[in-house]
């Protein structure tokens, strides 16, 4: 009892300071949270400090990955903006329709659905958030919506990553891996009746949403259809193609008006002039070059994956007792061993989605848009400025995990896991998504969650009788609707989208639809 105490209290710490009144910033309240942690691990737990200072290294190491998504993701929406591409892009979207549940949904739930398909990472938020503030809605709103909206789609993102890698450690034949997926599919058709309204809610009335309802109605399913529908016999494009379809019915639905109330505003854009075909497909060349890019790098059977994250080792030098450092043929970065410890990091640099596509994306748009060197200049300066107090949080946030997760099955996330199902019993299926959805939390991923958590809830499933492949899909669901609460996420998007010190107001208000989907997921594994 004492442990599992001690392994909760740092975490209900964190929360209370980033929830309270006048919340203690995330730069400043992750930090403290990895120290009370780092502390417990060395005078409770007796863990070796050499242990907790590899780890310690291989937090803050491994803090590069996010940081640097984020940043591409910056430096792309600066090119966008100060380009003059995204005012074109509204206006475009504007044309198509200005009733702001249609332009919500096009963009916030099917464009993302697709992105987080093809890559995943956080990608999805980072692209369409800017678009939807360059739409003139509220940015901190704005960050609420796109995580709660990327939930559906996670468990099938990154080409199915959190599905087929996540439960890879299992021994699952693809049967048992399949009926997982399948199960998943369903409990994610169901619960997006409830979460685009959920999600609209931070920005439109009910009301809006209400006289809107039919159109919001047509544009989830026109994903979540394709989507359950193909993973009835894959586990990787569900996701890519379930929105791919989802954002041309979806824009087709809205062109025509269907399901959409006219507005005085979508009266008055009759009156404007329309945007020129050339200059739509101009400023949207950047994020057709992202799409493309991402959909070619992330599918291995295009053979360019397999490229990018060749670990056959190119060079390595040994740094003493701070570890191997070595280099891949496709850049991989690795530093094992360190201080002597099974510890590792490792930096894919080409697959981590922030040299390619991000970097690489920008660079082609500088000549195509004919940016001069003071624009350039300030498009690298307002990345860097936007990334620093972020990358501290992110480091505390890593670190902190990285100690949560050191003890293997006497770790402190595992105690906690333990203890929730040995509270439980034969009813684990009622709770076993908000194991998954904890993970996420702590990790920032979906795969990372399935990872750590896909044993436990296997071997709770085998204890108590109850079905593995159910217990694993709920374990996939909770990943995937985790993403909402996910202190990493909630950084990453309010720092691309300029929003300081409001992690603690977005987690008190995405919880609630996340509570929801895990009492929805709970139901439906009463009925399968």
């Amino acid at each position: 009892m004492t442990s599992l105490f001690l392994s909760v209290i740092p975490i209900v710490i964190l929360i209370w300071m980033m929830t309270k009144k006048n919340g203690v910033p995330s730069h400043i309240a992750l930090p403290i949270t990895a120290a009370m942690v780092g502390a417990l691990q060395l005078f409770y737990f007796g863990t070796d400090i050499t242990l907790i200072n590899a780890n310690i290294i291989a937090g803050m190491l491994s803090a590069i990955t996010p940081i640097s998504i984020v940043a591409g993701a910056i430096l792309l929406n600066r090119m966008i903006y100060l380009s003059g591409a995204e005012d074109v892009i509204r206006r475009w979207l504007e044309g198509i329709s200005r009733n702001q549940v249609a332009q919500l949904m096009i963009i916030g739930w099917a464009f993302a659905f697709m992105i987080e398909g093809a890559s995943g990472f956080g990608t999805p938020a980072a692209i369409a958030a800017p678009i939807l503030v360059g739409l003139g809605f509220n940015p901190l709103k704005v960050a609420m919506l796109a995580l709660v909206m990327n939930s559906v789609p996670v468990s099938f993102g990154a080409v199915g990553t959190p599905t087929w890698f996540g439960f890879s450690n299992l021994g699952l034949d693809d049967v048992a891996l399949l009926e997982t997926g399948k199960i998943t599919a369903l409990i994610h058709l169901i619960a997006a009746f409830i979460i685009p309204p959920m999600a609209l809610r931070f920005i439109v009335s009910w009301n809006e949403i209400r006289r809107n309802y039919l159109f919001v109605l047509v544009s989830t399913l026109s994903c979540t259809v394709p989507y359950f529908l193909l993973a009835q016999w894959n586990y990787e494009f569900p996701a890519l193609v379930g929105g791919a379809i989802g954002l041309v019915l979806s824009v087709i639905t809205a062109r025509s008006g269907f399901g959409l109330v006219p507005t005085p505003s979508s009266a008055e854009s009759t009156a404007s002039a329309p945007v020129a075909a050339h200059d739509v497909f101009k400023a949207m060349t950047p994020t057709i070059l992202l799409i493309v890019i991402l959909i070619v790098t992330r599918i291995k059977q295009f053979g360019i994956k397999g490229m990018l994250t060749d670990s056959t080792e190119m060079f390595s030098v040994s740094f003493g007792p701070l570890g191997d450092f070595s280099i891949s043929q496709a850049l991989i970065f690795k530093l094992s061993h360190i201080l002597g410890t099974d510890v590792s990091w490792a930096y894919k640099t080409l697959y981590v989605p922030a040299l390619i596509p991000f970097l690489l994306v920008v660079l082609i748009s500088i000549p195509l848009f004919r940016l001069p060197a003071g624009v350039v200049k300030q498009m690298f300066a307002e990345t860097g400025n936007r990334i620093k107090m972020p990358f501290i949080a992110l480091v505390g946030a890593l670190i902190m995990v990285k100690l949560m997760m050191t003890g293997g099955e006497n770790s402190p996330i595992m105690t906690t896991g333990q203890a929730f199902s040995d509270l439980m019993g034969t009813s684990w299926q009622y709770v076993a998504a908000y194991l998954g959805a904890l993970g996420a939390f702590f990790s920032g991923s979906a795969t990372v969650s399935n990872l750590t958590f896909g044993a436990i809830q296997q071997t709770i499933a085998i204890n108590v009788g109850l079905p593995q492949t159910t217990i694993l899909a709920l374990q996939s669901v909770g990943g995937a609707m985790g993403n909402m609460v996910c202190i990493n996420n909630i950084i990453a998007v309010s720092t691309i989208l300029g929003i300081a010190n409001k992690e603690g107001f977005i987690i008190k208000r995405t919880v609630v639809p996340m509570v929801v989907y895990g009492v929805g997921a709970a139901i439906m594994s009463t009925l399968i």
